[in-house]
């Protein structure tokens, strides 16, 4: 490990920065106080391989005790007990970690919830699941209550009813019942041990996948220096352009990006398209490898209906979603395309002119 590069621009930031470095190489303090030092440096414009090198933290690691460590204060300042705030404060990052997009109080819900069952990582999962399903319920299902324990009830409830296999069932039953708050919730789900009637899910629509499979669906931008008469200097003044690979985006001057893409008669017909780039895992039941997607929504469409995924605002994050029924919160668009890269064997035969030829 080695000491991090010093800030030029200020020299007592790099004191600063050095002294946190030196306390986290050491494993000074909780690992509470770990995250809040990382999240320093990284405010002070050290990248996570700089902090790396310099700490040991792995940057998967410092973003989890950074994340976990802004749970942690949420928890402890809408005041979780005593005995939670206790036991995360020396362990738990992980767990903490999954609670990160619930809202401050639900966190410290969620958190207790964790805590008493002693719950590990996946089982947290679970219920920051369950909370966040449950509190888009405009009116809560009948007989569940506004608490953690019965939002994973309900979870389990509504997934036992919808499950022939008595074995599944049972065990869904066991955990609705295990984490039940409250006793109408448990008795909600003590009818299933005698009520064996299977209620049919619904199956979430087909994603609506494309593929790029011909040369011809690969436009590629070019500049344009404008109308003739024009001078040698305008002409120099037009920048490179050059594609991001896999889906040939370009940038120019400032944020703005754009895609090409061809001109399906979806893509003409949506009255206000904006692209989101992300991995295929974010949508459900994708077996293929977890390669990046382009993902185009139609802002325009926030009218809900059953065969379609829409975008959604999860917490300040925008999220995908698709929605049996009509959901409570805003549909902000929805998704028309979902673009996989063109898969090329070898990249190289289309830039050579002779093969291509024969």
């Amino acid at each position: 490990m080695t000491d991090l590069p010093p800030n030029t621009q200020n020299s007592d930031n790099s004191e600063i920065a050095q002294e946190l470095v030196r306390k986290l190489r050491q494993k000074q303090g909780t690992w509470v106080e770990w995250g809040i030092a990382i999240a320093q440096l990284q405010k002070l414009g050290y990248d996570p391989q700089a902090i790396f090198e310099g700490t040991g933290f792995e940057p998967i690691q410092q973003n989890q005790v950074v994340v976990g460590a802004q749970v942690y204060n949420s928890i402890e300042k809408v005041g979780a007990s005593q005995a939670a705030r206790s036991h995360y404060s020396t362990r738990g990052s992980d767990v903490l970690y999954e609670l990160r997009l619930l809202t401050q109080e639900e966190r410290a819900a969620a958190a207790e919830l964790t805590f008493q069952h002693k719950l590990d990582i996946d089982e947290a999962r679970e219920v920051a699941k369950a909370v966040k399903d449950f509190s888009r319920f405009g009116t809560l299902p009948e007989g569940f209550e506004s608490h953690p324990g019965d939002a994973v009830a309900y979870h389990s409830w509504k997934l036992a009813r919808q499950n022939s296999d008595l074995q599944e069932r049972s065990r869904l039953i066991a955990k609705g019942l295990r984490f039940a708050h409250s006793q109408t919730a448990r008795k909600q789900i003590e009818q299933l041990l005698t009520d064996f009637t299977v209620v049919p899910k619904r199956p979430a629509p087909l994603l609506p996948f494309y593929r790029l499979d011909s040369e011809e669906e690969l436009p590629r931008i070019i500049p344009v220096v404008g109308e003739l008469p024009l001078t040698p200097q305008e002409l120099k003044a037009v920048p490179i352009v050059e594609g991001i690979e896999p889906f040939g985006i370009v940038k120019f001057a400032g944020e703005q990006a754009w895609v090409p893409l061809p001109g399906w008669q979806i893509l003409l017909s949506a009255e206000d398209p904006v692209v989101i780039l992300c991995k295929s895992d974010r949508f459900p039941n994708q077996t293929q490898s977890h390669s990046q997607v382009l993902v185009v929504v139609d802002r325009q469409e926030r009218e809900w209906d059953s065969n379609s995924y829409f975008v959604v605002d999860n917490s300040g994050e925008l999220d995908f979603q698709w929605f049996e029924t009509a959901p409570e919160i805003p549909i902000l668009g929805k998704i028309i395309v979902i673009l996989r890269p063109k898969k090329i064997l070898d990249e190289n035969v289309t830039k050579d002119f002779w093969q291509i030829d024969e």
